[in-house]
């Protein structure tokens, strides 16, 4: 991930000064697949105690206790549209919109404290005075929710094999991302809220030229944000969320003058 974000860094940097000796522009767009990485959500607590834990008893909760669980995701979609410039020698650059969102599948292995709270009845996390007849376990596992990814970058690539029609590439960028993020496990809101982060990605593609104009291509792309924070709005705290994503898309481009 460390190496990511320094070729995505450099990578800008060529762009930038690179787009100062232009010798070609274009525009393309793209349609795809997301797949959203599982997240390892993890977080601390503020004071507080919890509803029934299903024998009648509470516990009180002191502020700094770490807790946690996994989240799964479905299959997304991506779209994404650039304005270029190849800058020769194979170099080119852009600066690109992308947007990608996914639902989450299921949420599992929920702990407070470094101990998994599972087989509690969910009263206890939903500060219940009675118990509701079922597990944390179960609750959490019904999922719903969703995140959604909008993120501008400024990208560097490397076009291999000019001369010919099928050309494959590299390339990497950074730039900023605005967040959302909803947890409603079972229609419980946790999450709902959104945040801007840093974010990078690296691809590799290959495009095939159909004329002096227009090409086609394929690319894959890992694309990430520095770790989201929100404020748990089930009960006091905040929740990290890990935000990383292979995204498998299909595109066109338009070069201007060619």
């Amino acid at each position: 991930m460390k190496l990511i974000k320094t070729a995505a860094a450099l990578a800008a940097g060529l762009a930038i000064v690179g787009a100062a000796s232009a010798q070609e522009y274009y525009v393309g767009g793209s349609i795809g697949l997301t797949q959203q990485n599982d997240s390892d959500n993890s977080g601390t607590t503020g004071a507080f105690t919890t509803g029934n834990l299903g024998d009648g008893s509470t516990l009180d909760v002191a502020a700094g206790t770490p807790y946690g669980w996994s989240t799964e995701f479905d299959g997304g979609t991506a779209f994404s549209g650039e304005v270029g410039a190849r800058n020769g020698g194979g170099f080119r650059s852009g600066i690109e919109i992308a947007y990608s969102s996914a639902d989450v599948d299921t949420h599992t292995g929920v702990t407070l404290g470094g101990g998994s709270i599972d087989a509690v009845d969910a009263a206890a996390i939903a500060s219940s005075p009675d118990p509701l007849g079922a597990t944390v376990a179960a609750v959490v596992a019904d999922g719903r929710g969703d995140i959604s990814t909008t993120a501008v970058f400024i990208n560097g690539y490397y076009d291999f094999n000019q001369a010919g029609a099928l050309q494959p590439y590299v390339g990497a960028g950074i730039g900023y991302a605005d967040v959302s993020v909803t947890y409603q496990p079972s229609g419980i809101s946790v999450i709902d809220d959104s945040e801007g982060k840093l974010a990078y990605q690296g691809k590799a593609g290959a495009t095939w030229r159909l004329d002096n104009q227009w090409e086609v291509f394929g690319e894959y792309a890992y694309r990430a944000t520095e770790d989201l924070e929100f404020d748990n709005q089930l009960f006091p705290g905040t929740l990290e969320i890990e935000n990383t994503q292979n995204v498998f898309s299909i595109g066109a481009r338009y070069t201007f003058g060619g």
